[in-house]
């Protein structure tokens, strides 16, 4: 039975919690600042959004995209997608990642709004409100977004020690620290490519990494989800993170997030999956089943049109063979870009991670918010993050990473008084 409303009840029709909210994610603002400033005349650097650009400006997209959409029968299109996703739709996203592997036969998988709607169901299907997801101090903010709309909260580890390694003694100890206090962990790393370090995590970091989950796992369930929206654009010689999966399997349960949006430049359509690896049939068919019911009560079933057209695009050989193409001469490019930065921020003295490939790197500052002001003047847009600022050059020429630098360094110089 509900009491009468009070005065204070009568303020808004929002309910308190959501009172105060921001109406806008910061770095769409912040580009939205950028993009003002731009069409006013000014001479702009925009490094904030995370979408490959050309070096003339325009978004860079995959011919052979554009052709497996135009292909798909507009009935089709138009029609209901299953709740869960067309199964051949999810049997491509499971072999783009397992192949043949062990996994493959262990997996199944939901088709989601890109990479946001996996992450949205492993947090409520894999943590209990009240709880806390971990994720490094360096992570993507709509993890918290996410965790917080979901009554559910988030923990955090230093990702990297003094040498700007990632902190293995860190994790370890908070994996160690949530398992006493909590009924079951949910652990994401975003790697390769890590958002927004541009971080990979190397063999010896996933051997820590695993040795403190399987330890933890003596005590709690414990899941894994790895966010692979960048892993098309690492370096060639990256550790393959799938022999890791394969390994820990069966003591941890690992979940993929896995995105059209940056592996085929379709950032709009939002198409992705959530894929989960158990070796055991009944706990597989009840995850199956949970993660469908979730489907159903948050977006009922996804982007049809496009579940369709990236089905062709994995499963069929010649119209992969070409998206392939397509995508190695974009990773080219913006390889081109971090060898440059590498090249300059080096020999400035910039500090900030190992970064080989992927759509960002951070650069350290003890002031963000001074750093970036001090960009800003000079028409260089970044995102200010607690203890660096992210620096997204996938959006950068490579002409103007010279710019770019030089900005940096004026920034971190303000900052460090």
């Amino acid at each position: 039975m509900t009491t009468p409303a009070t005065a204070a009840d009568l303020s808004s029709h929002l309910i308190p919690e959501c009172l105060g909210r921001p109406g806008d994610d910061p770095i769409f603002a912040l580009n939205a600042i950028a993009v003002r400033r731009q069409r006013a005349g000014e001479d702009i650097l925009n490094a904030t959004l995370g979408a490959l650009m050309e070096d003339d400006g325009q978004l860079a997209i995959l011919p052979s995209v554009r052709a497996a959409l135009g292909a798909v029968p507009p009935e089709r299109a138009a029609s209901y997608a299953p709740i869960a996703g067309e199964p051949p739709y999810l049997d491509a996203v499971i072999h783009d990642l397992y192949g043949d592997g062990p996994l493959a036969a262990q997996s199944v998988a939901v088709a989601t709004p890109g990479g946001t709607g996996a992450v949205h169901h492993a947090v409520v299907n894999f943590l209990d409100q009240g709880e806390a997801l971990l994720v490094p101090d360096y992570h993507w903010g709509p993890y918290r977004i996410v965790a917080h709309h979901t009554l559910r909260g988030t923990d955090t580890f230093r990702m990297f020690d003094e040498q700007g390694r990632f902190d293995r003694s860190a994790f370890a100890e908070a994996v160690e620290a949530q398992s006493g206090r909590q009924a079951r962990l949910l652990i994401v790393l975003n790697t390769p490519c890590n958002n927004p370090t541009g971080y990979t995590l190397d063999d010896g970091d996933w051997k820590a990494v695993s040795n403190a989950l399987r330890a933890a796992s003596q005590r709690v369930p414990v899941t894994l989800l790895i966010d692979l929206a960048y892993s098309r654009f690492c370096a060639p010689d990256s550790p393959r993170w799938q022999d890791h999966v394969e390994d820990l399997a069966g003591d941890v349960l690992p979940l993929i997030a896995w995105t059209a949006s940056k592996t085929f430049a379709q950032y709009g359509a939002r198409i992705g999956a959530l894929v989960a690896s158990c070796p055991d049939d009944d706990e597989r068919a009840r995850i199956a089943n949970a993660l469908s019911y979730s489907c159903r009560g948050t977006w009922s079933n996804c982007n049809h049109h496009g579940m369709l057209a990236v089905t062709e695009l994995l499963a069929d050989p010649e119209l992969k063979a070409r998206s392939d193409s397509e995508r190695d001469r974009l990773r080219a490019l913006l390889d081109a870009r971090v060898a440059a930065f590498n090249e300059l921020a080096e020999a400035a003295g910039l500090r900030y991670p190992r970064y080989k490939g992927g759509f960002f790197v951070t650069v350290f500052t003890p002031d963000a918010e001074l750093t970036v002001k001090t960009m800003q003047a000079r028409g260089v847009f970044v995102v200010p993050l607690n203890g660096g600022v992210r620096v997204a050059l996938c959006g950068t020429p490579v002409s103007a990473v010279p710019r770019l630098v030089e900005a940096l360094v004026e920034g971190v110089a303000a900052a460090q008084g």
